[in-house]
């Protein structure tokens, strides 16, 4: 394994790159196949796919070049702490992308819904729903003829509190897993990052579960008012985070079974359980604000 230079006064450089023009054109037509798909056309689920495959090829090659550079010594320390700002920085956005939508769950919990009720102006209530009661989550929706609410709520103490359990265990498993490697036990860091992954995807097994009962048997489903949007708005950009990572894992572990980590050489481990780390605190603020309380 080559370790990164130590040499400082020099940066790293490279070449004119054609990944990022092929992500925007990834991204552009996801987008575009997205609107499509929400506007029911025929076509959008295969636009929709097809730009989640040009960005997939995108990642694995420019993610390959990098790791191909890093394992030629082409980085030092100051290529490591560029890598550092710019992970950090990622997570910042993803902060404020939940953060948007948390904002959106406590103006309509607190403010919206009891205004409609007649809490903050009766009037509201006695000109526009006077039949509305407002309450959360809401079973019963101002205008329950044309947005059917949920007929019944799953428990949180069911699936939402053993996913719980399953995030914390793998944020335990992964802590491990980098300290097997900073004590140059691989073993326990192989071990570590495949249990990390298998709880990530039992995670995502029981989600889907919990989705397919909600949608079919309880009514719980994006037309079912704002309780239902905002569900499903939030949880699912999360599973969506979670399936990320357990790709990042898995890419992770397959690196590990090549000997490219060492204790002095491993910010991709480290920026890939930052970004776990962040998912798991997202999911209990989830558990707490929408499924408990």
């Amino acid at each position: 394994m080559i370790k990164p230079s130590s040499d400082t006064g020099r940066y790293f450089l490279p070449a004119p790159s054609r990944w990022p023009l092929f992500v925007a054109l990834g991204l552009f037509t996801l987008f575009i196949g997205a609107g499509r798909w929400l506007h029911e056309l025929p076509d959008g689920p295969y636009i929709f796919f097809l730009g989640i495959t040009l960005i997939a090829l995108v990642l694995f090659g420019w993610f390959g070049d990098i790791i191909r550079e890093n394992r030629a010594g082409c980085y030092n320390a100051q290529v490591d702490r560029s890598f550092r700002s710019g992970m950090l920085w990622m997570i910042f956005s993803e902060v404020l992308f939940f953060a948007c939508f948390f904002a959106a769950l406590f103006f309509v919990r607190l403010w919206s819904v009891p205004e409609l009720g007649g809490e903050h102006y009766p009037l509201t209530n006695i000109l526009l729903w006077p039949d509305f009661q407002s309450g959360w989550p809401l079973l019963r929706n101002p205008d329950n003829s044309q947005f059917l609410a949920a007929a019944h709520l799953s428990s949180p103490w069911d699936i939402p509190l053993l996913n719980t359990l399953l995030l914390l265990s793998s944020a335990v498993t992964l802590t491990i897993a980098q300290w097997g490697l900073s004590r140059w036990h691989r073993g326990i860091l192989k071990t570590g990052l495949v249990l990390t992954i298998a709880l990530g995807l039992t995670f995502l097994l029981l989600q889907s579960h919990e989705y397919y009962n909600d949608y079919t048997h309880d009514g719980l489903t994006l037309n079912a008012g704002v309780y239902g949007s905002l569900f499903y708005i939030l949880t699912g950009f999360h599973g969506l985070h979670v399936a990320v990572g357990v790709i990042m894992l898995t890419v992770i572990f397959a690196r590990s079974l090549k000997g490219h980590f060492t204790p002095d050489n491993h910010f991709a481990l480290e920026g890939v359980g930052w970004y776990w780390h962040f998912v798991d605190v997202v999911w209990l603020l989830l558990f707490v604000f929408v499924y408990w309380l």
